[in-house]
């Protein structure tokens, strides 16, 4: 069955036929934490609303003014999962969210047309593809590409571009010849109906279940941004498509003009002026780090020089880091003395090292864990791990000094 979204993938408000409703959940993932969301799936008598499929993500709309929020083929049905119930039998009006649409759309078929152009033109087979939220990748079955040959695609596919290529939809049945000319990766094993191919005038005809433009001319410009290694003897040809090229060149316009004035260089200097302040950031570093490891030492020394200095010591330094903490407590030494160290944001998430004898850190090493809400392990004396916040670092401090001195009462 061929929906109306395939039959005029360029309609963007459509009356159906509510012919059946029933609860649903539906799972998301938000910002990488997956939701759980109740709902309803609904089955029209026909759809503008694309199911999700062929490599291309399903159309967002509303159906009666409810919001959909996914739309899955199941067999020859498209099922719509919405927030709200609609009443069996109810006629509704659907609405297309047409700028996503028209996006899918260029990218499907500049899809096609640069997967066509690649083996007419290299012998480079397409495995798979995908579309992605700012750029689609395609499969190519090869290990490398030569030098030039993705600019000479590039030029070809914008010439046809230009050329003004009509781009046709054709029904075919199942066992018509010509299906076995059409490239293909096969059929869903629940497909049913006529077979639609996608054809390219002159350049290719291609079995899918896409939407897609009627003319090449409507994709406006394809952006081969490069290729990248992929799966074992594969590579990822990377593309953009139409309305994404001109959203990426003011972009890539704003970020120039943000550059110019932080690196207060012309554009053409850029690459140098950023290489140069990583070089100087490396090279201060680096005194950096010789400095903090000679601020450890003289710590150390002036507190073990102290003759009054007890068998506590406690110290937090914002720019210090694990070696600098661990650099200290080896100078000043801790089978007689409780050191309690930590580094980063005071109010924050930091570093922390307890080192002193090793039946005092075991038994307090879990509890300070627990106050600074962080996560530590340790040994031989010595307990340390991250801290997602320094704000108890005085109550810690207050613990740990009470411990050192019950212990030195009890040596005594």
């Amino acid at each position: 069955m061929a929906f109306q979204c395939q039959r005029d993938c360029y309609m963007q408000e459509f009356d159906s036929c509510v012919v059946s409703c029933v609860p649903a959940e539906l799972k998301l993932e938000n910002n990488g934490r997956k939701e759980k969301l109740t709902g309803f799936n609904v089955k029209l008598k026909d759809t503008i609303l694309f199911p999700e499929g062929g490599g291309q993500p399903d159309d967002h709309g509303t159906i009666g003014g409810v919001p959909v929020l996914r739309v899955l083929r199941q067999g020859p049905d498209a099922v719509h999962f919405v927030s709200s119930a609609l009443e069996e039998g109810q006629e509704v009006h659907i609405k297309l969210d047409w700028e996503r649409r028209f996006d899918h759309m260029q990218q499907h078929s500049g899809q096609h047309l640069i997967t066509a152009l690649a083996d007419t033109m290299f012998g480079y087979k397409t495995t798979s593809w995908d579309l992605g939220r700012q750029r689609s990748s395609i499969e190519l079955d090869t290990a490398t590409v030569k030098p030039g040959e993705m600019e000479a695609l590039e030029t070809a596919v914008n010439e046809k571009i230009r050329a003004h290529v009509p781009v046709t939809v054709n029904l075919l049945s199942i066992d018509d010849p010509a299906v076995e000319k059409v490239r293909s990766r096969g059929l869903p094993d629940d497909h049913a109906g006529p077979i639609r191919i996608i054809d390219i005038e002159g350049v290719d005809a291609n079995m899918c279940c896409g939407t897609h433009v009627s003319n090449l001319s409507h994709l406006q410009v394809i952006k081969i941004l490069g290729t990248e290694k992929g799966k074992k003897n594969k590579t990822n040809l990377i593309f953009i498509a139409g309305n994404r090229v001109l959203k990426y060149a003011e972009k890539s316009y704003n970020i120039e003009k943000s550059l110019t004035v932080l690196l207060k260089t012309g554009a053409d200097e850029h690459v140098d002026a950023v290489d140069k302040l990583q070089k100087t950031v490396k090279r201060l570093q680096k005194s950096n780090l010789t400095i903090l490891r000679e601020m450890a030492v003289l710590i150390a020394q002036n507190f073990k020089s102290k003759p009054d200095r007890g068998h506590f010591f406690s110290l937090h330094n914002k720019d210090g880091d694990n070696e600098f903490m661990n650099i200290v407590a080896n100078e000043i030494g801790f089978q007689d003395t409780l050191i309690f160290m930590t580094v980063g944001d005071e109010k924050g998430a930091g570093l922390f090292l307890i080192a002193g004898p090793e039946n005092i850190v075991t038994e307090v090493g879990p509890r300070v864990s627990e106050l600074l809400q962080g996560k530590g392990a340790g040994k031989a004396g010595r307990y340390q791990g991250k801290a997602n916040s320094l704000v108890k670092r005085a109550e810690v401090e207050a613990l740990l000094k009470e411990r050192s001195y019950k212990c030195t009462a009890g040596d005594e």
